[in-house]
């Protein structure tokens, strides 16, 4: 950070300091200011001591919202200057509660406030911060507005949807341009501030902290002020230590410290030895890093297949701060730390986060991201059943969603968990979410599978939904040329397919009442039901129930018919279709790659196979998928709505070829010959033993866990190795007592990797509890393949699966034959 003013820009005066603060206003400004003080806990002082503060608080806020204005590259924007200035808005819950709140954007331009009126709210807890916000949606678009602000135009409505579990934030503005005001504000700075690199990331954390700990807004930080915020930090500091640093930063000798002192503070702070250390290791006596140094610390080190000049050249020219420096072609110790957390230093590789593998081959030579029972939010008897839960998946990268569907009122189809009491929502309210979702965050292939209970009149509205609502995105007949094996995802680009019943084959289709409707059963939606009661009302349904299908849905099933399974065949035995696929329960599944589990691996080659927890699983829970990755499984659904090791592992090895839902799978399970099984596992391509070191040298930022501000975690780092049995393996680090800002463990592991094609290394860290389960902070799970070596950062997710702003772990990897 270059100044004291710096560090006001990102801190600003605190909680808002009046809710229009713009020149001609000031008097409703002072007055906002006063209840907000007064909220505060601030003494009055008198009227005239008093005024005076609140005209310099008023000032101080213009010129901190101008510079980070500034900063986000979006001064004198008139959206971003009517967030400053805030609005009264409607906030809606339900068809009897719409209320009436304020809303601004504080200076920092990362924080938005709310007015509330509940007497016992904290301050904090009427923030949020842009960091937590995932999608801002104009109009009706999401469930609460649907069914509670039908009677509002859309040009007045939005909603503001959060990344975490919270609740979406559904609001009604005064205007049309208000709104637009609103959505477009945010879209902005959201996307602004994902742009910002990991220092800037770090510089707004502090400061959040900063904020909250400077409890009377002064600006300033005496002792008791400095101990609140390093609580806030995460780090417990011995009295003695901190009364020492703090007398060192305090060079006017008022007890407290204000701008250049605090910039001083934080410097101190913020020092990293391990950085330090690495940059001395690299530079020898010098300041800076010649080119030729850099090539050797990248070559040597960080092992870049690329090293040379040209790189070293980029890497200078993208993360040195220093101008001099850039003009001599060296790179300064902060140039070196802004290349080691970003992207290009992450311990992911980065060219993996594009779509780099062959996309042309058939699609059952590929993982897909798939989940189950997609409608759900939490459990599997009494849960609510959501559109948004869709679109979460398809922001996810998901790639099969999971649609049960039953006969619902007013002949329009429901989904919902049947036969128990998980809400209902509507066939064609769903698919409009998936028209609009599908295709934003990857432009592969996206796969509906049906789980059909309905009549065969509303089966035909199904037919019908689809067909409009879905239009042209909807394959409903086989490609021109695609006659003997699976079309790829790159032929299917921006399509949507049917997995379901079918009459007939794929190109002689059956109807109503001919021979093939036979094979039409409930059985597979039967074994998917999860208790005992439920399968049983499946099965005994009607014969006639059982096998009636309108010729009409059936005829939109092209690439994907569900079939019972058969076995493997036998020599003289009718193979299954290429089109055709079965499903399998979890428990099937392990029982099939126990007993046959090659025969499993070649039937993947060129037929889909779909996974399914098992029937036990009422509460959402989900069991590993690398088991079956192992067997050449495509199609292994989880619930993506319960966070936890599963999801974990599952979003690891999804990162992977550019997060588009489909990741290649190693050739020795596309290869129809293959002799590979993971369950007795004998020489082969697949065997390439490698000897993986890793390093944990420190953790930097790591977010609290506990919501008791005087609680620091103790944290402790486990590695672990996900694949084939012999493969699995951890390792931990002791614990670090009462440090969650800049742990220091430096502690080397080693694992011996014997498919290195079927690894994910699991990097988690946990705030350890001797009388109690550990409570999990963070972690990030990289496949081996996409795992750089060398000094590198890793950047931690949440347990929902999102980045923490600013949580790193820093370490070294080494990777030998």
């Amino acid at each position: 950070m270059d100044s004291g003013q710096d560090f006001l820009t990102l801190h600003g005066p605190g909680l808002p300091s009046g809710r229009h603060t713009v020149p001609g206003q000031a008097q409703r400004a002072a007055g906002a200011l006063r209840n907000v003080m007064q909220c505060l806990g601030v003494r009055r002082r008198s009227r005239s001591q008093s005024r005076s503060r609140e005209l310099y608080l008023q000032e101080q806020s213009l010129e901190v919202a101008a510079l980070n204005e500034q900063r986000l590259g979006l001064q004198d924007d008139k959206d971003l200057q009517a967030l400053l200035k805030g609005s009264q808005l409607l906030k809606v819950k339900s068809n009897s509660w719409r209320r009436e709140r304020f809303y601004k954007l504080q200076e920092d331009c990362k924080t938005i406030w709310q007015e509330s009126r509940k007497v016992m709210r904290t301050p904090e807890s009427q923030l949020f911060s842009i960091e937590d916000i995932q999608e801002v949606r104009m109009g009706h678009r999401s469930e609460g507005m649907e069914k509670f602000a039908r009677d509002v135009p859309e040009d007045r409505c939005f909603s503001i949807v959060f990344k975490d579990q919270r609740n979406t934030l559904d609001l009604i503005a005064p205007s049309p341009t208000e709104a637009q005001h609103w959505v477009q504000g945010l879209r902005k700075i959201v996307h602004h501030s994902g742009s910002m690199d990991q220092q800037q990331k770090l510089r707004h954390w502090i400061h959040s902290c900063l904020r909250k700990a400077d409890k009377n807004k002064d600006n300033k930080m005496n002792f008791k002020e400095l101990q609140n915020f390093l609580k806030e930090l995460n780090i417990q500091v011995d009295d003695s230590y901190a009364r020492k640093i703090f007398r060192e930063c305090d060079h006017s000798q008022t007890n407290s410290l204000e701008d250049e002192e605090i910039e001083t503070f934080y410097k101190i702070l913020t020092q990293r030895k391990e950085i330090d250390l690495t940059f001395k290791e690299a530079a020898g006596s010098g300041e800076t890093l010649s080119v030729d140094q850099l090539v050797v610390f990248l070559q040597h080190q960080q092992r870049e297949e690329a090293a040379g000049p040209a790189l070293a050249l980029s890497l200078i020219e993208r993360y040195e701060p220093s101008e001099m420096a850039k003009a001599r072609r060296q790179m300064t110790k902060d140039g070196f730390l802004m290349y080691l957390l970003s992207a290009d230093g992450s311990a992911f590789n980065r060219a993996h986060r594009r779509v780099y593998q062959d996309m042309g081959q058939p699609l059952s030579h590929y993982l897909v991201s798939s989940s189950h029972n997609t409608y759900l939010l939490e459990d599997q008897l009494t849960g609510p059943s959501s559109t948004e839960a869709y679109i979460r998946a398809l922001c996810k990268g998901c790639r099969c969603l999971e649609l049960d569907c039953w006969d619902g009122p007013n002949q329009e189809p429901v989904i919902y968990h049947g036969y128990t009491f998980t809400s209902k929502i509507l066939f064609c309210d769903v698919l409009r979410a998936i028209r609009d979702y599908a295709f934003k965050v990857s432009p592969y292939p996206v796969i509906l599978s049906l789980e059909n209970h309905c009549s065969l009149e509303q089966q035909r509205v199904m037919a019908q939904h689809l067909h409009t609502l879905l239009g042209p995105m909807l394959l409903d007949r086989p490609l021109d040329g695609v006659t003997s094996s699976l079309p790829s995802p790159e032929q299917l680009k921006g399509k949507i397919l049917l997995k379901g019943k079918k009459l007939g084959g794929l190109f002689l289709p059956g109807g109503e009442g001919s021979p093939e409707a036979t094979v039409v059963s409930d059985e597979d939606e039967a074994a998917e039901m999860e208790d005992e009661a439920v399968r049983n009302q499946v099965q005994h349904k009607s014969t006639e129930d059982k096998l009636r299908l309108a010729k009409e849905l059936s005829d939109m099933v092209i690439y994907c018919k569900s079939v019972h399974f058969l076995g493997f065949p036998s020599p003289g035995t009718r193979e299954q279709a290429f089109y055709e696929m079965a499903s399998f329960s979890e428990n099937r599944a392990l029982r099939l790659l126990q007993e046959s589990g090659n025969s499993f691996v070649r039937h993947n080659v060129s037929h889909l196979s779909r996974i399914y927890p098992a029937g036990w699983r009422t509460d959402s829970s989900n069991y590993s998928p690398v088991e079956m990755w192992n067997g050449g499984c495509q199609i292994v659904t989880l619930n993506f709505q319960t966070p936890g090791p599963e999801m974990d592992v599952y979003q690891g090895r999804f990162q992977d070829n550019g997060a588009c839902g489909y990741v290649l799978k190693p050739a020795f399970l596309r290869d129809p010959n293959s002799t590979f099984n993971s369950r007795a596992l004998a020489q082969g391509p697949w065997w390439a033993r490698k000897r993986l070191n890793v390093r944990v040298i420190s953790g930097q930022q790591l977010p609290k866990v506990n919501k008791n501000k005087n609680s620091i975690v103790d944290p402790k780092v486990t590695v672990e190795i996900h694949g084939v049995g012999q493969d699995v393996a951890s390792h931990q680090t002791a614990v670090v007592t009462n440090n969650g800002f800049n742990p220091w463990w430096d502690t080397e592991f080693e694992f011996e990797v014997i498919v290195p094609e079927l690894a994910l290394v699991r990097f988690v860290v946990e705030d350890y509890d001797a009388s109690s389960k550990n409570d999990f902070i963070g972690q990030s799970t990289i496949p081996l393949n996409s795992l750089k070596q060398g000094y590198r950062h890793i950047h931690l997710l949440s347990k929902n699966g999102d980045q923490h702003p600013s949580a790193t772990l820093f370490v070294k990897v080494g990777l030998q034959d």
